[in-house]
């Protein structure tokens, strides 16, 4: 019996060491690539990373992103670039050590404090385009303000170009553990397949071993404060919510299951703008009854009611995050 068990575990242990072993056989990915030159402006920026291209082939997957919050993560909804601005006159400029005192202060390193999930991008660009951005959402805040509509769309559309778009998910985070699957390839697109790919400057395609994962989403749907950065932030806690308490209750689906398969959605991934994904995360009852009540004399009768509400989360992650 002993020596069953013996050869058992050397079993397990051999399995586990040339699975280890075998790990980076697995891999898609390839050496770290040489970094690219850094985009002097705003609009540079956009082109390295524009999705239109895409659509020629992936038009109902583009129309679906067009859609998404994803095409707009600087804008957002008209309330994530005021946060963004907020960020910086509420905080960068009155951390003593941050070396923000004024907007020609703002660096691609001092932006990361949103950009690295909102933009990750930036940090291909110079500290101009940081800047750039910054003057550019100023612009656009004033423009609204004053009824300038012209100013206002001019910056809005400007504002718009930057966002995740198809190569910042399929190239640029599509590996997540880079030492083990290797490092994304400039000339390839990250998906479920391999093979040739008829794009011009993406003309291979190949296997990213997480994209289909949560932990792909959280990435950016993240665990709570952003601890790699010196000044870490506290946003997005949806992934944490997610593998701390939806998983260890008996959860098995992905952020992608719920949000682009069950949905429908797909490439949209909406949540809250979606009704059919509000009523996939909560349930709501509501038991209610009205009567009259005599108050006192001079107020004489007067309406009540008793209402009863009941919100059960059915989301595999805490309501509402980002």
């Amino acid at each position: 019996m002993i020596g069953r068990r013996l050869f058992t575990i050397s079993l397990l242990f051999s399995l586990c060491f040339y699975l280890s072993s075998a790990l980076p056989l697995l891999a898609k990915g390839g050496p770290k690539p040489a970094p690219q030159p850094k985009a002097k402006t705003l609009e540079e920026l956009a082109e390295r990373y524009d999705s239109e291209s895409c659509a020629e082939c992936h038009e109902e997957i583009y129309d679906q992103w067009e859609n998404s919050l994803h095409a707009r993560s600087i804008l957002g909804t008209g309330r994530t670039a005021p946060t963004i601005l907020t960020a910086i006159d509420k905080g960068l400029k009155n951390f003593p050590f941050s070396g923000v005192k004024k907007d020609d202060d703002i660096t691609v390193e001092s932006l990361m404090f949103c950009a690295k999930c909102h933009l990750p991008q930036l940090d291909e660009a110079t500290d101009d385009v940081a800047r750039e951005i910054v003057a550019t959402i100023r612009t656009w805040q004033k423009a609204n303000k004053e009824g300038n509509d012209d100013l206002a769309d001019e910056m809005e559309e400007k504002i718009e170009s930057l966002n995740i778009g198809c190569m910042v998910c399929h190239n640029k985070v599509a590996i997540i553990h880079k030492w083990a699957d290797g490092y994304p390839q400039p000339d390839t697109v990250y998906g479920s397949q391999e093979g040739e790919h008829d794009h011009p400057d993406f003309d291979k395609m190949a296997k990213a071993p997480a994209i289909g994962e949560s932990i792909f989403c959280g990435q950016c749907h993240g665990l709570g404060p952003n601890f790699e950065l010196d000044e870490p932030s506290q946003c997005a806690t949806l992934y944490g919510s997610y593998l701390y308490a939806y998983i260890p209750d008996g959860g098995s689906e992905s952020c992608q299951e719920c949000h682009m398969k069950k949905s429908g959605l797909g490439h949209d991934m909406e949540a809250y703008r979606s009704e059919n994904m509000r009523k996939m995360a909560i349930d709501v009852h509501v038991d209610s009854m009205a009567y009259y009540w005599r108050k006192n004399k001079e107020e004489g009768v007067i309406p009540l009611a008793v209402v009863k509400m009941e919100i059960t989360n059915k989301a595999g992650h805490v309501i509402p995050d980002g």
